[in-house]
């Protein structure tokens, strides 16, 4: 069930480590939030925008909020998961950035997931099983770099980036290894695969 609320943006009355209470038209509304939020939240008294997902129970109605879209999207797929509920998406992002969530997902890192408060191993195991196949190399790099290049240098080394990060695997580097050096190389338009490789192994040194 999609939620009532797309987002709530208003005064950031109260900061807590795991939540925070936004005053919107004269309504102070308690959200629950990834405790990693907490320095990336401007300070009390300021205006705060959060994306929210609304959890209807029988005996309570829960708002667990996040900074972007991404987040929120990613939060929405962790809880499609058996045994991982509201409380767990919100552990498992309270200790893997949404990005490194992604990469932890795509090369099989149940050790990286299961460091969440409450999630074992199994349950980590089974998030990469229901979730891999709904993320892409792609889509991990377009989340990761959106924000650093624009869209029309993004689509177009695509293609470069994916051969770079494959043919690191070829090296015998993981997939989240590979993913994260790639990530940090500033990408021009007139940069091939060789290029990338080079500068993403002296990232991996």
């Amino acid at each position: 069930m999609d939620s009532m609320y797309a987002y709530i943006k208003g005064e950031l009355a109260e900061k807590n480590i795991d939540s925070i209470v936004v005053e919107a038209a004269g309504v102070g509304y308690l959200i629950y939030i990834p405790t990693q939020y907490f320095d990336m939240l401007p300070d009390e008294g300021e205006d705060v925008k959060i994306y929210t997902y609304l959890c209807v129970r029988e005996d309570a109605m829960i708002l667990y909020g996040f900074l972007s879209k991404d987040d929120l999207e990613i939060f929405k797929l962790l809880i499609t998961v058996s045994g991982i509920g509201p409380k767990g998406g919100l552990a498992i992002l309270s200790t893997l950035p949404a990005d490194d969530l992604r990469f932890a997902i795509l090369s099989g890192d149940s050790k990286a997931i299961s460091k969440a408060p409450g999630i074992g191993a199994k349950t980590a195991q089974r998030v990469i099983l229901d979730l891999k196949d709904k993320l892409s190399l792609e889509d991990a790099f377009e989340k990761k770099l959106e924000n650093q290049v624009s869209g029309a240098v993004s689509s177009m080394n695509s293609t470069v980036k994916n051969d770079a990060v494959m043919a690191l695997n070829a090296l015998g580097y993981s997939s989240t290894e590979s993913l994260k050096a790639v990530s940090k190389v500033d990408i021009t338009e007139d940069m091939d695969v060789e290029d990338v490789l080079k500068l993403a192994l002296k990232n991996m040194g």
